[in-house]
């Protein structure tokens, strides 16, 4: 017998929003000292503290201004973001899985982009 689950509802995060949500998650469970952190989640709070580079609203400002050009959807446009790509060899990775390929005034027009926030 297979058990399936289906997804409800999907939505996209930048590493600083999940900082920002595990930082919470960590000030309600600090408050119960029986509760111990699990070892999943105290690394995962490590990662984010240590990848996390914008704020939360500079990175939805890169988000929502990456999303105006034509070539970048959404969910490459949260990919850019997280990863912050600084050459055309690291955005053209982020792109690699797509079915097009960008030409080297859309990679400069992103890079352009992603350098104003970091």
């Amino acid at each position: 017998m297979t058990i399936f689950k289906e997804t409800l509802d999907e939505e996209f995060l930048t590493v600083p929003e999940v900082k920002e949500l595990l930082a919470d998650i960590e000030q309600e469970r600090s408050l119960d000292e029986e509760r111990e952190l699990p070892y999943e989640l105290a690394r995962t709070i490590e990662h984010a503290n240590r990848f996390t580079v914008l704020t939360p609203d500079d990175a939805r400002a890169l988000v929502d201004e990456l999303r105006e050009l034509d070539k970048v959807d959404e969910s490459t446009a949260y990919k850019i973001t997280n990863l912050l790509p600084l050459d055309r060899d690291e955005l053209r990775a982020i792109y690699a899985q797509e079915r097009y390929s960008l030409d080297g005034d859309e990679l400069d027009e992103i890079l352009e982009i992603v350098v104003k926030y970091v």
